[in-house]
């Protein structure tokens, strides 16, 4: 497989993994709902049968705060990754898919993979080649 090949299917494998922290990000909506409805009574049903028996303020808060963090930071780190795939795809901004591939090592165990890999290809000569970073005769 040629040095060409295998940066175009990182950038599609970038696009992949961007994707599945999105997705995965978004179960913090049903944190942020929660709260949202323990804060603005919407467990009004509840409250009829059990008078008394709202959760206190303060949980519904947190439960609110700890999901719209975790959307914003699964969202930020797809859309980032995604990012990163399109700048490899265009052959730029090298150091940015190398810092991203670092990020997403953390994330276990798709990013991992994905940032394992990210490290290993950007690093070789080959792609200093593909990116212009060397001339060719060198």
């Amino acid at each position: 497989m040629t040095p060409k090949e295998q940066l175009n299917l990182l950038a599609i494998f970038h696009y992949v993994v961007g994707g599945l922290h999105a997705l995965f990000g978004s179960f913090g909506l049903i944190h942020f709902t929660i709260g949202l409805c323990m804060l603005f009574g919407g467990f009004g049903s509840m409250s009829q049968t059990h008078p008394g028996s709202e959760p206190p303020a303060f949980i519904g808060l947190f439960f609110a705060i700890f999901g719209a963090v975790f959307v914003l930071f699964g969202w930020t780190l797809g859309a980032l990754t995604i990012l990163s795939g399109r700048k490899i795809a265009q052959r730029r901004a090298r150091k940015f898919s190398v810092v991203m591939g670092a990020i997403n090592c953390a994330m276990f165990p798709f990013g991992t993979t994905l940032g394992v890999f990210t490290l290993i290809l950007l690093n070789r000569r080959e792609a200093d080649l593909e990116y212009g970073a060397l001339p060719a005769s060198a």
